[in-house]
């Protein structure tokens, strides 16, 4: 995933390209190369200098978390992830204590240890944040996915990104990255965009929804890991009976899904009442339909389980 292709990664406030997300980052595409600088303190100078890493570099994507989101919104024409994005810097520095002497959370290459936030600064960053959004077309919407943690203490922004672009997901964690965040919420937005640059159609698996159940309103865990496991290789939906007249349901639905099966399952229920139409690869189902690929009898030899299910895509081997 990701081979011969650059990244940019943008960093937070008060950090630098030391940041131990640069590294993981290198570590999860090791076939891309991950490039990152030390921010100016000033933001102007700052997108100054993201715009001439973008000239340079020519990324084939930029990922920016929190501070870094909200510089990489407006670098414009190239595809994007932002990540709690801080679009409200300057109200977000007074109501967490981002005034006054700060110290950097990492080594910078010029070797300041601490900088001073004081008014004038942050009328800076609130000059530069206005400016966000301000070329959000149907066209940029195509390019740009926000994540935002659903445990984030610090950012909340979600709604804001919401009324300019349509690609807002949550994901479970808190402001800060961490390995699990990066793992299950980013590397499967990067997949999506790499296919999409590369016009790459994998394989369709469909999965029953209620065939995930395992107690009460809960899928079981292994189906969880399942469809996480199918989803790096196949574009996996979750199939639910269209709940004719109930849109309220739908929606119901489908946060149910992003909830249990996360950010792999964005935008990834299908509702149907003729599985027949459906146009696939696979479906998982325990009940006989006429779906124009192959049907795996969920519950039955040999996919009796879920943990069946795994063994028997993994014996299938590669398919791209």
């Amino acid at each position: 995933m990701f081979t011969g292709k650059r990244i940019i990664y943008v960093h937070g406030f008060a950090s630098s390209a030391k940041s131990g997300t640069v590294g993981r980052l290198q570590q999860l595409f090791p076939k891309a190369t991950v490039y990152a600088r030390d921010l100016p303190i000033h933001p102007a100078e700052a997108m100054q200098l993201l715009h001439k890493m973008c000239d340079e570099v020519k990324p084939n994507l930029i990922v920016g978390t929190s501070m870094g989101g909200m510089f990489t919104e407006q670098l414009y024409g190239y595809d994007r992830i932002v990540i709690n994005p801080a679009f409200q810097i300057a109200e977000t520095m007074q109501e967490h204590g981002l005034m006054g002497l700060q110290k950097f959370l990492n080594p910078r290459e010029d070797g300041q240890t601490e900088f001073i936030c004081n008014k004038a600064l942050q009328a800076e960053y609130r000059e530069v944040a206005a400016q966000c959004f301000s070329k959000a077309t149907q066209e940029e919407d195509k390019h740009i996915y926000g994540l935002f943690g659903d445990e984030d203490p610090l950012v909340h922004t979600f709604d804001l990104f919401r009324q300019h672009y349509t690609k807002a997901i949550h994901f479970h964690g808190a402001h800060r990255l961490n390995d699990d965040a990066l793992r299950h919420a980013v590397v499967p937005v990067v997949r999506w965009i790499d296919d999409r640059q590369e016009k790459r159609q994998r394989p369709v698996v469909f999965i029953a929804i209620e065939q995930t159940l395992a107690r009460g309103n809960e899928p079981a865990p292994s189906a969880q890991k399942a469809f996480r496991m199918l989803s790096e290789t196949y574009d996996t939906y979750i199939v639910a009976d269209c709940p004719t007249n109930e849109p309220e349901r739908q929606a119901q639905l489908q946060q149910w899904v992003e909830k249990y099966f996360g950010v792999p399952a964005y935008d990834r229920l299908t509702f149907t009442n003729q599985k027949q139409l459906l146009c696939g690869d696979f479906l998982i189902d325990a009940r006989n339909s006429e779906f124009m690929g192959t049907t795996l009898r969920f519950g039955e030899d040999p996919m009796k389980t879920w943990d069946d299910v795994i063994t028997y895509f993994e014996r299938l081997g590669p398919t791209l």
